[in-house]
């Protein structure tokens, strides 16, 4: 096996590191991102706003329906560029990029899981998970057996054949965090991942994001639920009306202790 993928099954070959070595996976400087309708009509859907993501954290992104949750998703991402500031993804301006380079740069940094989950329906489960390593190069066997070993780790190996309309909710939603992880991403991005899900489904898919995070992988969660925010994250932006109206931390949760946190 590729030594790249070594990390993602069992324990993870990155260590979360401590604070004199912090590193910014993405930062987010003064962002705008407008919308022009017409002539006197501006949608001011992001208006300047600050969020640093570190390696090694989780972090979530909060707000009410029409706030900017989604915009600031999509920017933080790097699936859209501003209208004004800047974007660094490990260290790298994107506005400096080609649509083409941005696209292999958070091919190898993000992994996206999505509320509905986004699975296509005509590949069956593996299919699916081996989908985002054809992008990047992998070699048709690597993929295979990449995606065979981490559908075993969500719980679905005796499924992998099956296909989207065949697996329960929570089941799509696990092979959706397979395929986020088959690039072995150091950032995994979920937009309301328990949205469509029950109570008692959602905690697992919760509690799996968790596991990645103290295996070393950094997460950030969309979400308009203040307690999932609260329960599972160390830091929390609060957004409204398209600006970080608040900053929480939650400083007494034991499973954040010796986190390497700003």
């Amino acid at each position: 096996m590729n030594k790249k993928v070594v990390g993602k099954i069992g324990k993870s070959s990155k260590k979360v590191i401590h604070h004199k070595k912090e590193r910014a996976i993405i930062r987010l400087k003064n962002v705008y991102k407008y919308y022009f309708m017409g002539e006197d009509v501006t949608i001011k859907a992001v208006d300047g706003i600050d969020i640093d993501v570190y390696e090694g954290d989780f972090v979530s992104i909060m707000g009410p329906s029409g706030s900017g949750k989604t915009t600031s998703m999509n920017l933080v991402g790097s699936l859209d560029v501003p209208t004004e500031g800047a974007i660094y993804l490990d260290g790298e301006d994107i506005s400096t990029l080609t649509e083409s380079e941005l696209a292999e740069l958070r091919g190898q940094k993000i992994g996206f899981i999505f509320q509905q989950f986004n699975l296509i329906p005509n590949l069956t489960a593996k299919e699916n998970v081996t989908l985002p390593m054809t992008f990047q190069g992998v070699s048709a066997t690597e993929r295979d057996e990449i995606a065979e070993e981490l559908l075993e780790k969500v719980g679905l190996g005796e499924r992998m054949n099956f296909y989207p309309n065949q697996l329960s909710g929570g089941q799509q939603q696990r092979v959706a965090i397979a395929r986020a992880l088959a690039n072995d991403p150091e950032v995994i991005l979920a937009d309301e991942p328990t949205g469509n899900l029950d109570t008692k489904t959602g905690d697992k898919v919760m509690d799996f994001l968790e596991k990645l995070n103290k295996e070393g992988k950094t997460i950030i969660l969309v979400t308009h639920d203040p307690e999932l925010a609260k329960k599972h994250s160390y830091k929390v932006y609060h957004l409204r009306d398209g600006k970080v109206e608040k900053i929480t931390k939650n400083k007494a949760s034991e499973k954040f202790l010796n986190k390497p946190h700003k």
